[in-house]
């Protein structure tokens, strides 16, 4: 089943998640939502509060590069509980981002180019691993979003002074995009 992505302004995408655990109620089914969902909107990670969840689950997608980026063919993850343990800050790069969450804004985002990380998958096996490149930085940008954060956060002032009626219009739900979408309740 298709879910709706919750667009900037929706309460769930500035909190905390939560970890869960193998009882966490209909799982898979949660898990294969979150691939349809993703397919359909055509982008490559989706983490669980952007469909409305404050839990912590991503599902990253990078087959779909595998024309441009051979390396990621059958790249396929679900991520449960993932956690970023360490930013190696010896070497950054400045790369442009966007987001199911924040439709039409693009904006350059410097991040580390290596992360250590710690996550679950989908058979609760433990992974803990140095992951650098493009998986590092999309991994950055989808495990944001478990700590409430989204890439707007980490532009310039400026930057983000400049896309300000860009952002008014996405809680206003004055956008298109090509996917369902639920946008924030008016502000009172």
């Amino acid at each position: 089943m298709i879910l709706p992505i919750y667009i900037y302004g929706q309460p769930v995408l500035r909190k905390v998640a939560q970890d869960i655990d193998k009882d966490y109620p209909d799982l898979a089914v949660l898990i294969s939502n979150m691939w349809e969902t993703l397919a359909d909107s055509e982008g490559i990670g989706l983490a669980a509060p952007q469909v409305g969840l404050p839990i912590r689950l991503v599902v990253i997608d990078l087959d779909v590069l595998k024309d441009d980026m051979p390396e990621y063919a059958g790249f396929r993850k679900v991520f449960i509980n993932p956690h970023i343990v360490e930013y190696d800050d010896s070497s950054t790069d400045s790369s442009q981002e966007g987001c199911l969450s924040l439709p039409a804004i693009h904006e350059n985002v410097v991040r580390p180019k290596r992360i250590h990380v710690t996550w679950l998958d989908e058979d609760f096996n433990e992974h803990d691993e140095w992951v650098e490149g493009y998986l590092a930085r999309v991994m950055q940008h989808e495990f944001d979003h478990l700590e409430g954060k989204m890439f707007i956060d980490r532009i310039s002032a400026l930057r983000k002074q400049l896309i300000k009626s860009k952002l008014r219009s996405l809680l206003q739900g004055k956008f298109r995009c090509g996917y369902k979408v639920k946008i924030a309740p008016p502000a009172r």
